[in-house]
């Protein structure tokens, strides 16, 4: 793998660990077997995932006594976990994530050099790598012409955006940029960019072989972890310290053993899989936690059908879903178009190293073990709100309120009635999650090819596209010839990126959405994603579903999720029978004999030459500063370093806070800082007419994401929030005493006005979903001083500590009875900066104290206690650049 130069090198570790690599002269490793018999401990019991971990810190620690102290501590399994520092080998990012940290880490070296320091103590120092792929929408769908079509609407629509990146990968070393078109970032780093193994030159020029790791901006980065890539998803501040070789302190996780056993029933695919193992690890508690797959079950999961599962760590709350290196990894890899002397050295350091996994591998040492039989998967289908809602295909029906009399099947529907509750609308083959699977792929071009032969078509009112998440995963049913039968359906490609999946699902029939607005009727989506959040898909959609790609098909052809597909007609053959899904579902030696005759591989240098040559036309500066946008703009310089934003920070006790929301449990980023299109009728969009901007270009609030004005203005207003201060749903909340209704971002501004405090009060798993740090930054910029929730999923909670936000624990067992018309007190706040810290929280209402409970910090480590005392990661960064360059001037 080749970057440009990101400046740095690895430090040289402890040499008495240092060994040769059997067959590769002059490659030498960090030896785990070394580091055991040098008093480390019994590391050849730990989990795969925890060796990998061991490698690293044993690597990147030039005090071998220290390095050695460390993996011990990782190994005793102490009641207080270890914190090791941990800092990735290369940063992977898309565009809507990525393009704020490249503009923080420009801001952080403008704001040392006109503060008079030296910009060179904010290089990057690890690789970056950024994929364009979260900003084409299905504006054009059922032609074969609309994957053209869109591209060229994404590239007019983010013009500023790409006119930055393309200035930005001159100044910024190390980072590569993957124009739209070439695929989703989670499947080329699968496919094409990760190493398993890297290899890097060291300051004495010497080579080193390690485990390859990375750090994504976006949470299903764990995708990789199929590959036995020790990588997660982080907010994008958090992978901005990273490439500035701030490492990450970790705390030693906890890894459940998730034993696999028996085998898959004909029919069942890994989409299946994933959503089942979704329910069960939601349920049993994973949050924070690293998921293992061992036993005799894991051989029968292929890679791809691994890369489903972990994709879908962030769903089931997990950190990483970890599957270990076997003969499979190996296989994919040369799959895959690695170079065979690749493959040799990737088989040579896992050997050397006692990680490749075998079936006769000794089982680690795991906290804690479940058991999950494959044998018992069936057709499974996820929903209508959550990846976790797992239904059967005949409990799908039931999923949602009785629909109205017209809901049902296709077959026996006129094509022209009214809508109805229950109707498909949308049916797209998208994401990273299932276009990865090439199993996947092509049971559902069999599928199609089937009902194509029986002469059934897709309901009229569903929207269908589908978005292959590489090239070679597109050329592969167009290879087979499948991609044929799925067009004559409507499932024709609109793009190679995530649309639908993160809501880019572009728009649907005018009358069809004006009818399902005035009756309020309950449509659905279904899609081959990871996420259903309510609104996420489609404002105006209320139901969605998560399936494999074949039931995609099949209910776009049934046109309703009112009807059971295991018993109903899925439609009327030419002759006119009654056609079944089980009619047209194709058997597994189908599928196989598919896939034996059709690859397709490029390489990384070739997906660099993918994108068009309108991306190579678009014109950028060549200055050494970047011209921001002004207000209105899309790409604006990122406020947080500012010394004209004065952003509350916690010093002391805080007093007579007032609740800005009272939210329930589940809370996602989704409903914390929305990413769907901005409309008129928003606070967002009101701003933005006001400063001349046309409704037809107000974007989405993921393109906005370098304007702080709009997006402090999106914070809290998905319309399916669900505030308690409030009566409706939206982004709006009351104002105390007064008790006048405002949307949220008035109600902060009138609360900085009057210099009164607020806190944010949630329940269970608040910040699930995506690693959307504009949840956090939109918090901070409201002047939210604390989240006092039940739960914090991880992502979210670093992001809070990140941004300067205190996230405090509130204990089950307490109840406050809110109205909202409560202030509260926290005592003692400076002292839950700390892990394990706690604060007094008193509440009070009608000048009478009514509770007092203690609440728990939030906070994991030391260093995001720095972090919160600083007000911010960036700003500690500032402070400490400031400092390195008056020590090197002293």
């Amino acid at each position: 793998m080749t970057y440009p130069s990101a400046g740095h090198r690895p430090p040289r570790p402890h040499s008495g660990l240092r060994v040769s690599l059997p067959g590769f002269d002059g490659i030498e490793f960090v030896s785990l077997p070394a580091a055991e018999a040098a008093g480390a401990g019994p590391l050849s019991r730990l989990p795969y995932s925890m060796r990998v971990l061991a490698e690293h810190v044993l690597r990147q620690t030039t005090d071998g006594r220290a390095a050695t102290a460390n993996v011990a501590a990782l190994v005793r399994g102490d009641p207080e976990p270890a914190t090791v520092p941990f800092l990735p080998r290369r940063i992977l990012m898309q565009d809507a994530s990525g393009l704020p940290v490249l503009a923080d880490l420009i801001a952080l070296r403008a704001a040392v050099r006109a503060r008079g320091g030296d910009p060179r103590h904010v290089r990057p120092r690890l690789p970056m790598d950024l994929v364009v792929d979260h900003a084409v929408e299905v504006d054009h769908w059922g032609t074969p012409r609309a994957a053209a079509q869109n591209l060229a609407l994404e590239l007019e629509r983010h013009r500023d955006r790409y006119r930055f990146l393309r200035w930005a990968r001159t100044r910024l070393t190390g980072l590569r940029v993957f124009p739209p078109g070439a695929g989703i970032c989670h499947q080329l780093n699968l496919e094409q960019l990760a190493e398993v193994v890297s290899v890097t030159t060291d300051d004495r020029g010497r080579r080193l072989a390690g485990f390859d790791s990375v750090l994504g901006t976006d949470s299903h980065t764990t995708m990789i972890n199929a590959l036995s890539v020790f990588g997660w998803g982080v907010g994008g501040i958090e992978a901005t310290g990273a490439v500035l070789g701030e490492p990450i302190a970790l705390k030693a996780p906890e890894v459940l053993g998730l034993r696999l056993t028996g085998g898959l029933r004909p029919g069942v695919l890994a989409t299946d899989v994933a959503l089942s193992l979704t329910a069960v690890l939601r349920e049993h508690g994973v949050v924070q936690k690293i998921v293992e797959f061992c036993g005799p079950g894991l051989h029968r999961l292929t890679v791809p059908d691994r890369a489903t599962v972990s994709n879908m760590a962030p769903e089931y709350g997990a950190t990483m879903a970890f599957f270990p290196a076997d003969e499979a990894t190996l296989a994919y890899l040369t799959a895959t178009g690695r170079t065979d002397e690749h493959v040799a050295l990737v088989r040579a350091y896992l050997q050397a190293q006692g990680m490749l996994r075998t079936p006769d591998s000794p089982e680690p040492d795991f906290d804690d073990v479940i058991e999950f039989d494959l044998s018992t998967v069936r057709a499974t289908v996820a929903g209508p709100h959550r990846p976790n809602q797992r239904l059967t295909l005949a409990q799908v029906p039931a999923s949602f309120p009785a629909p109205s009399p017209a809901a049902a099947p296709a077959a026996v529907r006129p094509a022209g009635r009214a809508p109805a509750d229950g109707d498909v609308v949308i049916a797209s083959i998208t994401s990273c999650t299932n276009t990865s699977n090439p199993r996947a792929l092509v049971a559902a071009g069999l599928l199609a090819r089937n009902a194509v032969l029986e002469g059934l078509t897709t309901a009229p009112w569903v929207k269908t596209s589908f978005a292959p998440g590489s090239r070679t995963a597109g050329e592969l049913l167009t290879a087979t010839g499948l991609q044929n039968s799925l067009d004559q359906l409507g499932f024709h490609v609109v793009g190679h990126g995530c649309t639908t999946c993160m809501g880019n699902s572009g728009p649907l029939d005018p009358a069809l959405e004006q009818s399902v607005r005035q009756q309020d009727l309950q449509v659905a989506a279904v899609i081959s994603g990871n996420r259903n959040f309510e609104g996420r898909i489609h404002p105006s959609v209320k139901l969605g579903y998560l399936a494999s790609p074949p039931l995609v098909v099949a209910f776009a052809l049934a046109g309703t999720v009112a009807a059971d597909l295991e018993t109903a007609p899925i439609g009327r053959s030419a002759d006119g029978r009654e056609v079944r899904l089980a009619d047209l579902w194709p058997s597994d030696a189908e599928i196989d004999e598919v896939i034996a005759l059709a690859t397709a591989h490029r390489s990384p240098e070739d997906l660099e030459r993918t994108g068009p040559s309108p991306w190579d036309n678009i014109e950028y500066p060549t200055t050494e500063d970047y011209d921001w946008d002004t207000e209105e703009g899309l790409i604006r310089r990122p406020p947080f370093l500012d010394d004209s934003l004065t952003l509350p920070q916690i010093t002391g006790d805080i007093h007579g806070a007032r609740p800005l929301l009272l939210l329930g449990d589940a809370v996602t980023t989704d409903h914390i800082s929305p990413v769907s299109r901005i409309t008129t009728g928003s606070e967002a969009g009101r701003w933005l007419g006001e400063r001349g901007v046309p409704a037809s270009r107000f974007a989405s609030f993921s393109a906005r994401r370098l304007n702080h004005d709009v997006m402090v203005r999106g914070a809290f207003a998905n319309p399916r929030l669900r505030n308690l201060l409030v009566d409706t749903e939206g982004g709006i909340t009351r104002l105390f005493p007064d008790g006048t209704v405002h949307p949220v971002c008035t109600a902060a501004a009138l609360y900085a006005e009057r210099q009164e405090p607020v806190v944010v009060v949630a329940g269970e798993g608040y910040g699930a979903g995506s690693a959307r740090d504009w949840a956090a930054k939109a918090t901070r910029l409201l002047g939210v001083r604390a989240v006092i929730a039940r739960g914090f999923e991880r992502i979210h909670r670093t992001n809070l500590t990140a941004l300067g936000v205190l996230p405090l624990h509130l204990p089950p067992d307490v109840v406050l009875d809110l109205s909202g018309e409560e202030t509260f007190d926290l005592i003692g706040a400076q002292d839950a900066l700390r892990p394990g810290g706690r604060a007094t929280l008193r509440v009070h209402r009608d000048g009478r104290l009514r509770t007092e409970v203690t609440v728990h910090s939030s906070v994991m480590t030391e260093e995001e206690t720095g972090w919160l005392r600083h007000g911010g990661l960036l700003p500690k960064i500032l402070a400490h650049a400031m400092e390195a360059g008056t020590a090197t001037e002293a």
